[in-house]
């Protein structure tokens, strides 16, 4: 079998960014896949599972209400690994095209006050697995160490 092309990306060079990770044609339509990667794979720890599942409903939550993307947002979940998320959007775009986009997400999710959306029994089946407290220090961390001064080499996969 083919190796899938996330795994041809090398993990021992990738810094945390936002990347294209694929982009597929549905019909007409073109869907992007973005990499959000938050932690350096293999070289800091991976995301707690409470802190991204957190993440992963406050991220959904924000995309789904986004006066431009909610009609473009396919999917917002978290990687198997734990070291980010990916970002389905209908349309072709660039890395560059969403900076501002995760920029906002990642600022509203480090700000957030209140009840995680979702979170009880009767909408989640996980419910009890939520650390807020946490989902904002890592939202920040990610926010202040990698988006706000972001450049070429954090959106494009290194070689």
């Amino acid at each position: 079998m083919e190796k899938i092309a996330s795994f041809t990306v090398n993990h021992l060079t990738l810094l945390p960014g936002i990347y294209v990770s694929r982009k597929d044609k549905v019909g007409a339509e073109v869907i992007t896949t973005f990499d959000l990667r938050m932690t350096r794979p293999n070289y800091e720890p991976v995301i707690n599972t409470a802190e991204i599942h957190t993440l992963e409903h406050l991220g959904a939550t924000f995309l789904r209400n986004h006066p431009e993307y909610k009609e473009k947002t396919i999917y917002f979940g978290p990687m198997g690994c734990r070291t980010g998320f990916y970002m389905v959007l209908a349309g072709d775009y660039s890395s560059e095209d969403v900076v501002d986009l995760v920029k906002e997400m990642f600022a509203f999710m480090k700000d957030f006050e209140g009840e995680v959306p979702g979170a009880c029994a009767r909408d989640c089946g996980n419910y009890l697995d939520m650390n807020l407290p946490m989902a904002k220090y890592v939202a920040k961390r990610y926010y202040e160490e990698v988006l706000e001064n972001i450049d070429a080499s954090r959106l494009s996969y290194p070689d």
